[in-house]
């Protein structure tokens, strides 16, 4: 198997995964073969020994490591962008800097059953996805090689699922990606100048406008932010400063997955549009990481990003952020 490789762009900082392997996966979202037939899909009860031996798996008691009778189940990536063995390469003393592309690369099934939507699943089953995703980034944080956990979902073809059975992804990383780190950089820098989170107050400023809040709970709020990349981009949010999502109790992650359904219901009644979410958690070694605020972003995928995009790294929006809580929030459900 080819190693994949980290490669530094010598100018701008931005890092990009070299990963050939990964051109073998499957076609997206090819469910029948050319014969007409129904192809299986490597996620469904029944065809595990078509993927990787499981790393977790929330099952029956009495049903064997890697046979039916789960609800939920965590397995290598058989296609990774980055593979767990080796170690890290340092760079060469050039402008050109390259990493060896050591990571963990997992992906969590949220449903034995052909689910294509996770809207689809009952809000227990999301509460288990969830703990899935808790559970693996305790293990996982113990790898002193990772600087950085992603968690994130790509739900249809355009959105970059290459097999439509619902499922979500898991990537350890050597180093820390330039979203979150200039994310948190921001956050490092309000608090040292107030000594308070930035997250926290714009929370306080949420609630106190009310126009961008599409549901809320004991523990937290679900609104479209100010400056919303997407049309009706959601973002799930603990009232509570907490920078890491491995922490979150367990009343809380039943909250979380009654926001998260509510939230994935309400865009699928009003545009049912594939959609990426990513969870954003603190970088696991900063020494500040505790001015960290996680937090869950939903990317409906209805506005393609083009060359606009792509050149100056602005988005242009077309439904303003108060106009989509408005209709989310109104929404019968």
């Amino acid at each position: 198997m080819a190693i994949s490789e980290l490669r530094k762009d010598p100018v701008v900082d931005r890092w990009v995964i070299i990963a050939t392997e990964r051109s073998k996966r499957p076609h997206a979202n090819r469910t029948r073969t050319e014969s007409g037939r129904d192809e299986p899909c490597p996620f469904c009860a029944g065809r595990e020994g078509d993927t990787p031996p499981e790393v977790l798996a929330y099952r029956d008691p009495s049903a064997p490591a890697d046979t039916p009778g789960w609800r939920v189940r965590v397995v290598p990536n058989k296609y990774p962008a980055l593979d767990s063995m080796g170690d890290i390469s340092l760079p060469t003393d050039s402008a050109y800097v390259a990493l060896s592309g050591v990571g963990a690369h997992e992906v969590i099934i949220e449903s034995p059953k052909h689910c294509l939507s996770m809207a689809e699943l009952a809000e227990g089953q999301i509460e288990d996805v969830l703990r899935a995703y808790r559970e693996r980034l305790i293990v996982l944080q113990n790898d002193r090689r990772w600087k950085s956990i992603l968690i994130y979902k790509n739900q249809g073809s355009a959105a970059g699922a290459t097999l439509e059975h619902v499922h979500s992804q898991l990537l350890a990383m050597s180093i820390v990606p330039r979203e979150i780190d200039h994310e948190w950089r921001a956050l490092v820098s309000h608090h040292d100048m107030t000594n308070s989170c930035l997250y926290c107050e714009m929370l306080d400023r949420e609630r106190s406008d009310g126009r961008r809040i599409v549901l809320e709970s004991a523990a937290f709020i679900g609104f479209c932010p100010f400056a919303s990349r997407f049309p009706f981009e959601i973002w799930l949010m603990p009232k509570e400063h907490s920078p890491m999502f491995d922490s979150v109790a367990n009343d809380e992650l039943r909250q979380l997955a009654f926001m998260l359904r509510q939230s994935l219901q309400r865009l699928a009644g009003i545009v049912d549009a594939p959609l990426n979410y990513v969870l954003h958690s603190a970088p696991l070694k900063e020494a500040k990481r505790d001015h960290y605020h996680w937090h869950l972003e939903i990317l409906p995928r209805i506005s393609k990003i083009a060359g606009f995009e792509l050149a100056s790294g602005y988005y242009i929006n077309t439904v303003a952020p108060e106009s989509a809580a408005l209709q989310l929030r109104e929404l019968a459900l």
